[in-house]
């Protein structure tokens, strides 16, 4: 079971950093531009946990270092399912961790959810 599965599935959030490169880039369903960092990428993945209900990942891919987490959960009242694709750098951590979302009712409720915990993230941060 790859670490970052792990720990999301013991409800170890405060794992997740360490588990990231420290220049991570995250690719959001919802956002255009990149989110670059460990400190921002984790204040973004605390935020998701918020959003996120009955989250559970239901297969995992992956051989070296590329990883693909298939996932379902709800958002509101709306199912979704997705997959978290983990890339690692030299060292053996995410340097890259994108998000894919469907159906589009879920990615629509998912942006709601998270434009609101983003706020947060942005207090989090000291940048609100």
């Amino acid at each position: 079971m790859h670490p970052f599965r792990a720990a999301v599935e013991k409800g170890d959030v405060a794992a997740l950093p360490a588990l990231l490169a420290e220049n991570v880039t995250f690719l959001s369903p919802v956002a255009y531009a990149p989110c670059e960092g460990r400190e921002a990428v984790a204040a973004i993945l605390r935020a998701v946990t918020r959003v996120f209900a009955d989250f559970r990942y239901v297969r995992e891919i992956g051989d070296g270092r590329d990883h693909a987490l298939i996932f379902k959960a709800r958002v509101g009242d709306r199912e979704v399912h997705g997959c978290d694709l983990l890339h690692h750098d030299d060292d053996g951590f995410i340097d890259e961790f994108c998000v894919m979302v469907r159906p589009l009712s879920g990615v629509r409720a998912l942006s709601d959810a998270m434009a609101v915990e983003l706020e947060a993230v942005r207090r989090e941060m000291g940048l609100a």
